[in-house]
Formats: C-alpha cells, structure tokens, sequence
C-alpha cells in the first residue's frame, strides 16, 4: 500500500498550531531583515492564522475573516489592535526585548 504524500503547507500549518514552534517561526522572521521584512512577516503571521482557521480566528477576534485576509496580506497594514487580537487568539503576545550585546 502506498504511503499517503503530505505537502510542505499542510506540515508546516500542523506545526504552527504549537504556540512554541510558531513564535520561533515569526521571530525567525523578524530576526531575517530585508527589504520586504515588512512583507515576509505579514506572510509568516497570515501561515500562523491559517493553520488555526481564519474562520474561527475571525470569531474569536470579532474581526471580519475578509479584513483579517486583506490585513495579513503582503500589502497588508494592520492596525496594532489587529495585530494583538490575533496573536492572542493564537496564543501568542507582543514582547519588547533588548537587543543582545556582544562584549
């Protein structure tokens, strides 16, 4: 019997739903800058909201599951409200750290 194939997304959103592994995914990240660092984050939280479902998110955060589309797009601009209620929903937080020195 041959074995069933999954997809590198399918793999990818089983592992986002770990609070754990989706706060290294996003920090990685933020952690990666660039020219569309911007963008690639917007991309990286909309891989995070997915793997939750955007429907359930969209009921949880009482944000439209069109707006929350359109927000974590890559021309997406999220508001700060939008950008918390849906790292809460995914059981995640904003944190300000400082940088680490090297001595």
């Amino acid at each position: 019997m041959p074995k069933r194939v999954r997809n590198h997304e399918e793999i990818l959103h089983e592992r986002l739903r770990d609070p754990k592994y989706a706060a290294g995914y996003l920090n990685a990240v933020l952690e990666d800058k660039g020219p569309d660092h911007k963008e690639r984050f917007l991309m990286a939280l909309r891989d995070v909201a997915q793997s939750h479902g955007m429907s359930r998110l969209a009921g949880e955060t009482e944000i439209a599951r069109e707006a929350m589309y359109r927000a974590l797009s890559q021309n997406g601009n999220p508001e700060f409200e939008t950008l918390t209620s849906v790292l809460d929903a995914v059981g995640l937080r904003l944190a300000i750290e400082p940088k680490k020195q090297a001595f």
